[in-house]
C-alpha cells in the first residue's frame, strides 16, 4: 500500500462539539466525517480499522460454532406487534412507511426477525441447537446523539441468536459465547471486564456485559477485591448487612428549621451521615410508597422497579406527599404519616438502630428512631441502593469502582420471543415444544471508539497492534529523489509484507515533522524511516509508537523486532 495512492486526510482542528477523546481523534485522523446528527461516514482509513475488528469478531464466532447469515434492516410492523415491542421499545424505534403506507421500522435489534426466520426453517429438535449471527448496521433514534460513535444513531453490530430445546443447552451456549467474547477482546488487545448486568429492554433471565475499562466510560462498574465478582452498578450487590444492634437512644424530636437534606441534618446534629435515613416518596398503581435508603446512599432505580408492586413507579408530587404524609418535602419520614403508607426499606436501613429521619413536620426531624419500638417493621425489605466504594462484598472482599464502556452483552432470553411468535419444533415425543433462546451482541463500531478512549496520548491514537490500520509504515525521507533511497524503501516494504506484517509506504513527499505527526496521530504501532544518512550507515530509524525515543537497527534486526 502506497499512501500517495490512498486517501489520508488529517486535520489539526476539531469541532467544538467533539467532547470525548475518541471523537476528537477520529475526526482529526480523518477516520470519520459527520453526515448528520449521529450519522457518520467511515473514511478509507477508518474502514481499515473497522474491518480488522470485524474480522476478529467473525473468526471467533465461527470458531465458537455460530453460523453467519444476514437479516433485513427494514422490518414490518406486524412482526414487532407480535412480540409486543412496536410500542414498548419507545421513541428509539425509527418508524417509517412505504409507498403503500404500510408501517416498517429500521431495525435496532433483530430478535423478531430471527425468530420469524427460525419458526419457518426449523421443525424438529434434531435441528437444534443452532446459533445464527450477523454483522449488520443497526439504527436507534437516540434523543441526543453525542460522543461521536459512542452514542451514534447508526452503528455496526454483531448480533447472534441461539435456539435450544432444553434450558441446560441454553446455559452451555451462553457460557460458550462468554468465552468467545473474552477471546475477541483479548485478541484485540483491550483491557476489559465481564460484569453481571440488568437485561433491560431486551429482557431475559440472565445477562452479562463486557466493558472496555476507560475513565470516560458512561457505566460505573463494581468489582470485588476478594474474587472475580464484577457487576454493573445497576446490578451490583453488596454483602448482607450485619445484624441490627440494640437501641441505645431515646426517641427525640429535634428542630431542623432550614435543614432539609441528610447532609445538612447530619452536620447540624454533629453525627455521621451514615446515621441518617433518606425518604423517597413514590406513586404506583397500588398507591403511595415511601422508599428508605441510608443518607449516604443513592437509590438504584432499576433495583427499585423490580420490587414487587413497584414496576412503573414515579416520584410523587408535592400535593400527593402532603396528602399522604402531611408534610412538605425535606422533612419526610415513615413516622406520624397522615395516612397509612407502604414502607420499602433498603437492607441497610432495615438493619439500622438509633437513626434519624424526617418527622413529617416542617422544621423537624426525629433522632434515636428504632424499628419495632418507635415504628413497625418495614412492609418490604429489599436491596434498592447503589453499591459504593468500600462496601463489603459477599465473598469477603471489598467493593471497588471503575468506569467502563459497554461493548458487548450476552443474554439468556428464555422463551419470551419464541412464545410470542409461536416458534416451536417437534420434540422427541412428536409434540410441539417452544424453543428457548440466547442473544449475544457486540458493538463492532463502538469497539473502535472504546479502544481509542483506552489507548491514546497527547500526540494521538495508540492502537493495539491487531486494530491498527497498518502495523508498520515505512516513511521515506528523500529530498534529492535519490533512486537508492526509493529502492531501499520499496525493498524493505516488500520484505515486511513477506514476513506477514501489514505494512504501508508513506511516499507522499511530506516534510519529516508533518509525516511523523501523521503517523503518531493515526496510531501506527511501528514507524520506520528510510533516509540517505541511514543507508550510508546500513541502518533504518525505528520507533515503536509507545517508545520514548527512536533507535537505529539493521534490516534483519528491524524485521525481527516488528515480527516479534
Amino acid at each position: 500500500m502506497r499512501l500517495s495512492q490512498f486517501h489520508l486526510h488529517t486535520t489539526k482542528e476539531t469541532p467544538a462539539d467533539a467532547e470525548l477523546v475518541s471523537h476528537r481523534l477520529m475526526l482529526r485522523a480523518g477516520m470519520i466525517r459527520k453526515l448528520a446528527s449521529g450519522l457518520y461516514t467511515w473514511s478509507p482509513l477508518g474502514l481499515r480499522v473497522l474491518r480488522k475488528v470485524e474480522a476478529v469478531v467473525r473468526e471467533e464466532m465461527n470458531r465458537a460454532g455460530a453460523v453467519e447469515m444476514l437479516l433485513p434492516t427494514i422490518q414490518p410492523r406486524e412482526l414487532w406487534e407480535e412480540s409486543g415491542r412496536w410500542e414498548k421499545f419507545g421513541d428509539q424505534l425509527l418508524k417509517i412507511k412505504d409507498r403503500k403506507q404500510a408501517d416498517y421500522c429500521y431495525s435496532p435489534t433483530a430478535e423478531e426477525a430471527i425468530t420469524d426466520y427460525v419458526r419457518q426453517e426449523l421443525s424438529s429438535y434434531k435441528q437444534l441447537p443452532v446459533n445464527f449471527y450477523q454483522i449488520q448496521t443497526k439504527f436507534r433514534d437516540e434523543i441526543r446523539p453525542r460522543f461521536g460513535l459512542m452514542r451514534a444513531r447508526e452503528f455496526l453490530m454483531k448480533d447472534a441468536y441461539s435456539f435450544h430445546l432444553a434450558d441446560a443447552d441454553l446455559v452451555r451456549e451462553y457460557e460458550n459465547m462468554k468465552a468467545a467474547y473474552a477471546r475477541i477482546f483479548t485478541r484485540l488487545g483491550l483491557e476489559f471486564r465481564a460484569v453481571q448486568a440488568d437485561s433491560g429492554a431486551i429482557g431475559g433471565d440472565a445477562s452479562q456485559e463486557f466493558h472496555v475499562i476507560a475513565e470516560s466510560g458512561e457505566d460505573s462498574l463494581a468489582f470485588s477485591t476478594g474474587s472475580d465478582y464484577a457487576a454493573n452498578v445497576e446490578a451490583a450487590v453488596a454483602a448482607e448487612p450485619a445484624p441490627r444492634a440494640a437501641a441505645t437512644e431515646a426517641l427525640d424530636k429535634v428542630a431542623t428549621p432550614t435543614q432539609k437534606t441528610c447532609e445538612e441534618v447530619a452536620q447540624l446534629l454533629g453525627i455521621a451521615l451514615q446515621r441518617t435515613v433518606k425518604s423517597i416518596a413514590l406513586m404506583t398503581e397500588a398507591g403511595f410508597v415511601l422508599a428508605l435508603v441510608r443518607g449516604d446512599h443513592a437509590v438504584n432505580e432499576i433495583k427499585l422497579a423490580k420490587v414487587p408492586g413497584l414496576a412503573g413507579y414515579r416520584l410523587a408530587n408535592e400535593a400527593e406527599i402532603r396528602d399522604h404524609l402531611g408534610s412538605e418535602p425535606g422533612f419526610l419520614g415513615p413516622l406520624n404519616a397522615a395516612r397509612p403508607v407502604r414502607v420499602v426499606a433498603d437492607r441497610e436501613v432495615a438493619a439500622m438502630a438509633d437513626f434519624v429521619v424526617g418527622a413529617n413536620e416542617a422544621g423537624f426531624h426525629l433522632a434515636g428512631v428504632n424499628w419495632g419500638r418507635d415504628l413497625a417493621e418495614p412492609d418490604t425489605v429489599a436491596d434498592i441502593r447503589n453499591v459504593v466504594e468500600g462496601d463489603r462484598a459477599s465473598d469477603g472482599g471489598e467493593i471497588r469502582l471503575a468506569r467502563g464502556i459497554e461493548v458487548g452483552h450476552v443474554f439468556q432470553l428464555g422463551r419470551r420471543y419464541a412464545e410470542a411468535l409461536n416458534a416451536t419444533v417437534l420434540d422427541e415425543n412428536g409434540k410441539a415444544a417452544v424453543m428457548t433462546m440466547g442473544c449475544y451482541g457486540i458493538g463492532v463500531s463502538r469497539i473502535v471508539a472504546a479502544a481509542i478512549e483506552q489507548n491514546h496520548d497527547a500526540a494521538g491514537i495508540v492502537w493495539p497492534v491487531p486494530m491498527a490500520p497498518w502495523e508498520a509504515v515505512v516513511c521515506v525521507i528523500n529530498p534529492k529523489n535519490d533512486p537508492a533511497v526509493a529502492g531501499a524503501a520499496e525493498s524493505l516494504l516488500a520484505e515486511l509484507q513477506a514476513a506477514g506484517i501489514d505494512a504501508a509506504l508513506d511516499d507522499r513527499g511530506l516534510r519529516p515533522g508533518a509525516m511523523f505527526a501523521d503517523m503518531e496521530l493515526i496510531g501506527i504501532p511501528h514507524r520506520i524511516v528510510v533516509s540517505e544518512r541511514g543507508l550510508a550507515a546500513g541502518t533504518f530509524e525505528y520507533r515503536a509508537r509507545r517508545a520514548d525515543a527512536a533507535e537505529n537497527l539493521d534490516k534483519a534486526a528491524l524485521v525481527s523486532r516488528i515480527s516479534a
